[in-house]
């Protein structure tokens, strides 16, 4: 049994939180380049090179990529061996975020209630994933996920009988219907399988995967290939104003399911697809 204290995990949040907002993965700068490079439209390589010239400068300057510094969507991935001592987990990763976005002048985008509002002040509640695994580890995912995109997302309660035709109108419907809302080009995170609300966390944590990754199933492989050409066929472009480019890439996760459903989440992120990982 190893022993890890709250308070690093607490650091470690705070930390993520900072850099997932100020510095956009590898993967992703890759792909926007790549999109670049293969763009024909004139007005979308404009966009294009004004959202590499501002990563870069947040990159130099440590400062925040996008102005909506986001949810902290906070997934551990906790090793059965490992025990958490000297405070409670929640109050130990919410304490980072406080910290976190405080610190690093990261805007406040949290109500107290989803009705009556008022903000927290502090960015906490995160919202937290928390996952059992083999080890004596804690892997800490920090993803700020930005509302532009967040209510352009969708779920479904497919039925069987719609097929996997079903489950391509339905993202292809999802990302036509959200057009330029969601600051494209985009990333689509897609979530098949599992109960309503396991189906939304997938889609959520697809968005979590490399950009130039793969499913480990060709199938689904394969599938996310069509996809996203298929979206890039639509016509949207940066920022909406046409060309070859409105996603930079798609991900695809799956799990089981009941043999009277099919359900699948669409969940839409900008190109500020922003996550963060560190293992204590």
């Amino acid at each position: 049994m190893r022993e890890i204290q709250a308070s690093q995990i607490t650091d470690a949040v705070e930390r993520l939180c900072i850099s997932a907002n100020e510095h956009l993965p590898d993967d992703v700068k890759r792909a926007i380049q790549k999109c670049r490079a293969c763009e024909d439209w004139e007005l979308a390589r404009g966009v294009l090179d004004k959202i590499i010239e501002n990563y870069e400068i947040a990159d130099r300057q440590c400062v925040p990529v996008c102005q909506d510094t986001g949810m902290a969507c906070v997934f551990l991935e906790i090793g059965q061996d490992v025990h958490i001592a000297g405070g409670g987990l929640r109050e130990a990763v919410d304490e980072g975020v406080r910290r976190g976005y405080e610190k690093g002048y990261l805007r406040k985008s949290v109500v107290k209630d989803p009705v009556r509002r008022g903000n927290t002040g502090d960015n906490t509640p995160a919202m937290l994933y928390t996952e059992i695994v083999p080890g004596e580890q804690i892997r800490i995912t920090v993803g700020p996920k930005g509302f532009g995109s967040e209510n352009m997302s969708a779920i479904r309660m497919l039925k069987p009988s719609a097929g996997l035709q079903g489950i391509k109108d339905f993202i292809l419907e999802t990302v036509e219907a959200a057009g330029p809302n969601p600051c494209p080009p985009m990333v689509v995170g897609v979530g098949i399988g599992g109960t309503f609300d396991k189906a939304a966390l997938l889609a959520k944590k697809a968005l979590m995967r490399p950009v130039d990754s793969s499913n480990e199933d060709p199938f689904y492989a394969e599938l996310e290939e069509e996809m996203l050409e298929k979206i890039n066929r639509l016509g949207i472009g940066p920022q909406g104003f046409g060309g070859r480019t409105t996603a930079i890439g798609l991900n695809i996760e799956t799990m089981p399911t009941h043999i009277a459903g099919m359900p699948c989440a669409v969940n839409i992120s900008c190109h500020v697809t922003r996550h963060e990982t560190e293992v204590l």
